[in-house]
């Protein structure tokens, strides 16, 4: 039997801007509020708890099953939920997280190589060209969705010889319309006081005129990259933070500079413009906004000495906690990780249900 199906109306907006960092007034956006959620609402086993948080998956005293996982409410109240299968599809960072504070596999330790919880993060780099086209040509930025954009595959890592360019990998060069709010957006030309009047005169004139040529690449894991527990630093909760140790490496950075030369030809190539070539970062920053496309921390593989999850997302050593999302992924592929994660917990939800329903236990 098929699975049902729920229709969203057409976007009766037109493009109006909002919908990458808002709600759809009109509920035509593809998020888990308008499609899943509506679907699972009708099955009277579901019971969503909202403003819930779990902090942390309990096991037998075998430390090879779970048994509940204690969350906490709104208000602070702590509970623990008994549970027979313990499914993790909280976002990358938080799935690490909670797999290292819950004592499930073993934490990677960047000295020895040995371990695997929190090995293989990684992440993207970014570079670009900015360009101000004359007057004559409005881009009306403030039109667009949040996926809306003309993508360049050329230079994906199949499509072209980045060996020559001393790096290896690639990936895609965009162009985007996600909507420019006014408050939001607001590039001008190099030069511009930062404040003030001339600012001010400088941002109006630009609004209109301004494409952004950017590159998203491709990550390569590394041993000082890595997720761990923070020795120090204690969450509202009490519990150890989630700490990050990353930074670009040289392969990144020349692959980050050959796509700015890239993005700058393309923009040149325009006519009768002004194009700013953005170089990529030396250093990782967690600002400004650069992607949400983080990747690693529980990778999945067929060796349980490298990886924290078998093919069906399942980990090697709690059979039922399952692991779903781009921390599964042992490289950053350099496209957004929608697709492959769709396929993935597609792929271990049909395991669940066929396989480990029937006979609970290892399937790999």
């Amino acid at each position: 039997m098929k699975p049902p199906v729920r229709d969203r109306p057409a976007c009766v907006c037109r493009y109006c801007g909002f919908c990458e960092n808002y709600g759809c007034e009109a509920g035509a956006r593809a998020s888990p509020n308008q499609t899943v959620m509506p679907l699972l609402a009708t099955n009277p086993n579901f019971e969503l708890r909202t403003h819930a948080r779990v902090l942390k998956v309990n096991l037998d005293a075998t430390k090879k099953r779970a048994v509940s996982v204690t969350y906490v409410d709104a208000s602070g109240r702590e509970f623990e939920q008994p549970a027979e299968l313990v499914v993790l599809a909280a976002y990358v960072l938080s799935n690490v997280h909670l797999l290292l504070l819950s004592g499930i596999g073993k934490p990677f330790d960047p000295r020895t190589g040995e371990g695997t919880v929190g090995r293989s993060y990684s992440y993207q780099i970014r570079s670009g060209a900015t360009v101000f086209t004359d007057k004559s040509r409005p881009l009306n930025p403030f039109m667009g969705t949040g996926a809306l954009q003309g993508v360049i595959d050329d230079y994906y890592p199949y499509h072209f010889d980045h060996g020559k360019n001393g790096f290896i990998g690639g990936g895609t060069i965009q162009c985007a319309s996600g909507g420019a709010r006014p408050i939001e957006y607001h590039p001008v030309p190099p030069g511009t006081p930062p404040w003030g009047t001339e600012w001010k005169r400088a941002m109006v004139d630009n609004y209109h005129h301004v494409l952004v040529l950017r590159n998203q690449s491709t990550g390569m894991a590394y041993r000082k990259n890595y997720l761990d527990l923070d020795p120090v630093h204690r969450d509202g909760f009490g519990r150890p933070m989630l700490r990050m140790t990353f930074d670009y490496q040289e392969n990144e950075l020349k692959l980050a500079n050959r796509f700015a030369d890239i993005c700058v030809d393309i923009g040149k190539a325009m006519g009768n413009v002004k194009v700013v070539r953005e170089a990529p970062a030396k250093n990782y920053s967690i600002v400004p906004y650069q992607s949400t496309h983080n990747t690693g921390g529980a990778i999945m593989g067929a060796d349980r000495a490298t990886s924290v999850v078998n093919r069906y997302l399942q980990t090697w050593d709690v059979p039922n906690v399952f692991v779903l999302g781009a921390c599964a992924f042992p490289q950053n592929a350099g496209k957004n990780p929608t697709g492959p994660v769709a396929a993935t917990v597609l792929m271990s939800a049909e395991a669940i249900v066929q396989k480990y329903a029937k006979s609970p236990g290892a399937l790999a």
